[in-house]
């Protein structure tokens, strides 16, 4: 079964294109609204479902929320494929922060994994907003996987590489 998102109330809560925009405990500046650093926020669920969720092949969506939660799954795919070559945490720090500079495609755009899943933006500033949120989502995700990714003493951990390897929902991760 697949481990969904815990924010299914979505009342209150700002969409672009159909992407609740939900509360981050991030101290990198964008258009999320800041989250009580006590609270699980949609990044650590993703990170934390992330090695049961990537086995899935279907992924059926009972919230907005899951969207997102499939979007960073997608991500951290991505990031770990970056990071299976970095020997050091220097190294995979750097390849991270080069996967973060890269463009970050919306819906309706070339590049973007999943169309479909979110509708296409109405106007040029809905497409901005998401694009400036998941850039954010991005950044805070791969901060945050570095910490699980690599060990104290900057070593790779073996354990959460290994899955760099998985295609998640039939997706190749490029």
């Amino acid at each position: 079964m697949v481990y969904h998102s815990t924010f299914v109330d979505d009342e209150g809560i700002t969409k672009a294109c159909g992407c609740p925009l939900l509360p981050l405990k991030s101290h990198i500046r964008g258009p999320a609204p800041v989250s009580d650093q006590a609270t699980t926020d949609i990044i650590d669920e993703a990170i934390t479902f992330f090695r049961a969720n990537v086995f899935f092949k279907n992924f059926d969506i009972q919230s907005p929320a899951d969207k997102l939660l499939i979007y960073l799954t997608f991500y951290i795919n991505v990031a770990l494929k970056r990071l299976e070559g970095c020997r050091t945490l220097a190294e995979g720090t750097k390849a991270v922060i080069n996967l973060g500079l890269e463009d970050v495609p919306v819906p309706g755009e070339s590049g973007f994994p999943f169309p479909g899943l979110f509708p296409l933006p109405v106007s040029q500033q809905e497409a901005e907003l998401l694009r400036n949120y998941l850039k954010q989502i991005r950044e805070e995700t791969s901060g945050r996987l570095l910490s699980v990714a690599y060990r104290p003493n900057g070593t790779p951990n073996k354990w959460w590489l290994a899955f760099a390897k998985r295609k998640f929902i039939n997706t190749i991760a490029l």
